[in-house]
């Protein structure tokens, strides 16, 4: 019995050791001498000329915006047009009662028409005198009283004059028009009720062709773009606006483009951010003022990048690695700095030439220094 117990011992202690190591081994003896190597699918990187993309949540705002307001006071006669429907610059969208106003015109006509006709008398009267007092029958005293009477009677013609344009405008404010182009809100006030000059608002006006869209970046984004596009140093002021991406809520990709035409003159103390806005063509009217996008704007000039698709990078801790396919197929590790996602590629801005082979299936099946089966594929240029 005890020539048996060391040997059971040394049985137990191996099968230990066997069921510890089990796991671990897997991989040892999957690529295990005289077994083939592991297959994986390799792929030379897309290399072509790219422009990184930074992207920003803005708004859109109208270009123009108006609180249609009463300029004179009166009872609102007439409402012309339907809520929310779109109206040209000049329709006539209120009539307020023009009764007063057509009175008080004609009242004025005919003031300047009495001032005129005392102005003309007085002329006549005037050069009347002028001519007797050139031959010695009236003196100066009288001829000076009667160019006075004349200046006078003229002034009155002017002031009935602006008594009258007065009067013309606020005839013609009694009917409100429409200032700009655009789509009209609901009404505010409905027919019947007194509106007060400047004060009553009857309704609002956004023009909606074009349109802009406003956004803020922060203060290292701003200067790597002034430094790369020129974006605030004039470049928009002279109309050679960036050209803009812009997708709309639930939209997976952008569908309008735009161009950057604006840049604030300061960045905001509290924020640390600056505000940009690009103006939006919007001909089928579908953007509202108010609703929110995703804008993609450029964030370098064009240069030639290397792409790989997100499942050929792998995670080392803090680092991120690939698998590059070496001589006689051995695998190689390279840690490489990854950019922002372009055409459904990942950037690569350090880390490989372009020219390797790398390996974009099967990352499981690798580690460094093990040889593989590689089963070469090409990638397409773009992969959305």
């Amino acid at each position: 019995m005890r020539s048996r117990l060391p040997s059971l011992l040394t049985v137990l202690s191996g099968l230990i050791a066997a069921l510890a190591a089990g796991p671990l081994a897997t991989p040892a003896r999957a690529q295990a001498p005289g077994g083939p190597p592991p297959k994986v699918t390799v792929a030379k990187p897309v290399v072509r000329q790219i422009v990184e993309q930074d992207q920003y949540t803005g708004r859109f705002d109208a270009i123009d915006y108006v609180e249609v307001r009463a300029r004179v006071t009166g009872y609102l006669e007439k409402i012309n047009f339907v809520d929310g429907q779109t109206v040209k610059k000049g329709d006539i969208l209120f009539v307020i009662d023009r009764r007063p106003y057509k009175a008080a015109l004609e009242q004025a006509q005919a003031a300047l028409a009495s001032a005129k006709a005392r102005q003309s008398f007085s002329q006549t009267d005037l050069e009347r005198a002028q001519t007797l007092s050139r031959s010695g029958n009236i003196s100066e005293q009288v001829t000076d009283q009667r160019r006075q009477a004349s200046q006078t009677a003229q002034a009155d013609v002017d002031s009935a004059q602006a008594a009258l344009n007065n009067a013309q405008l606020n005839y013609d404010f009694s009917e409100v028009k429409a200032p700009i182009n655009g789509r009209i809100s609901r009404r505010l006030v409905t027919e019947g009720n007194i509106v007060s000059a400047d004060q009553t608002m009857l309704t609002t006006i956004v023009s909606l062709d074009p349109i802009y869209f406003s956004y803020t970046v922060d203060e290292k984004s701003f200067l790597k773009y002034q430094n790369s596009l020129g974006i605030g140093m004039g470049q928009t002021q002279q109309g050679k606006g960036v050209p803009i991406l812009i997708a709309l809520s639930g939209e997976a990709k952008p569908t309008r483009k735009g161009t950057l035409d604006f840049v604030d003159n300061r960045v905001d103390n509290a924020t640390g951010t600056i505000l940009l806005r690009a103006t939006v063509p919007n001909p089928d009217l579908f953007i509202k003022p108010g609703l929110f996008g995703i804008v993609s704007m450029p964030a370098t000039k064009p240069f030639q990048g290397i792409l790989l698709p997100d499942d050929a990078v792998a995670a080392n801790q803090d680092k991120r690695i690939v698998y590059i396919v070496g001589p006689e197929n051995v695998i190689q590790q390279k840690d490489v700095v990854l950019g922002p996602k372009v055409d459904g590629y990942r950037v690569i801005q350090s880390g490989l030439k372009g020219d390797e082979t790398v390996v974009v299936n099967g990352l499981s099946r690798v580690r460094p220094g093990a040889k593989v089966t590689p089963e070469t594929i090409e990638l397409p240029p773009s992969k959305t």
